[in-house]
């Protein structure tokens, strides 16, 4: 994300996502607070031919303040006292390269968690989109599959999984994920979350 311009872009991107499922919802999404936060991060992938916009996601921290899916569940206590990180907002463009797309944007959280030191990646997912992240070994934060009506994506019953970022690597390696040597061992110079200093 650059300036206001991308914000935009993301906006746009989200909207045509989600108006794909819930199109109610997307009529109303609009630039949000949390957007603009301190803690948060906005990454934003585009086509590399005419730089598009192809997807996007949103990453908040608990550094400063609760993370958005805590105003519809508390967290269990296990997780008091650990650096969180919530990815919200994932809207990619449809068919393959929304697929692509969609794991490049989940090694940049990845990315993203481990330089700033996070401890665990949380993430909402309705059904049938939880299995992804099951796939991805995010597990749910209660010890069962349970879904909760979360104010920060129109009331929708979501899953609440999370993933350890210290541990993902190995994880990965003992159930020889397929995703392992895209995620850990290539290089992607496209995949960029450094910040800009302001």
């Amino acid at each position: 994300m650059r300036d206001e311009a991308d914000l935009e872009r993301v906006l746009a991107m989200r909207r045509a996502a989600y108006g794909r499922h819930t199109p109610e919802f997307a009529a109303g999404m609009t630039i949000e607070a949390g957007d603009r936060r301190d803690d948060t991060v906005l990454l934003l992938a585009e086509s590399r031919l005419d730089r598009e916009a192809i997807g996007t996601m949103r990453i908040q921290t608990n550094r400063h303040g609760p993370l958005p899916l805590e105003g519809s569940v508390a967290l269990p206590d296990w997780l008091d006292g650990c650096r969180l990180a919530e990815a919200t907002r994932l809207a990619v463009r449809g068919g393959m390269i929304g697929r692509a797309v969609k794991v490049a944007l989940c090694k940049a959280l990845f990315l993203h968690c481990r330089s700033a030191a996070i401890d665990w990646m949380v993430i909402t997912a309705r059904s049938p989109l939880d299995r992804e992240y099951q796939a991805m070994l995010f597990e749910d934060v209660h010890g069962r599959p349970e879904f909760f009506p979360m104010a920060h994506v129109g009331g929708m019953p979501h899953r609440v999984l999370a993933k350890r970022v210290d541990a993902a690597r190995r994880r990965w390696a003992e159930v020889r994920h397929p995703l392992y040597g895209y995620v850990f061992d290539t290089h992607h110079p496209d995949i960029d979350v450094s910040v800009p200093e302001a």
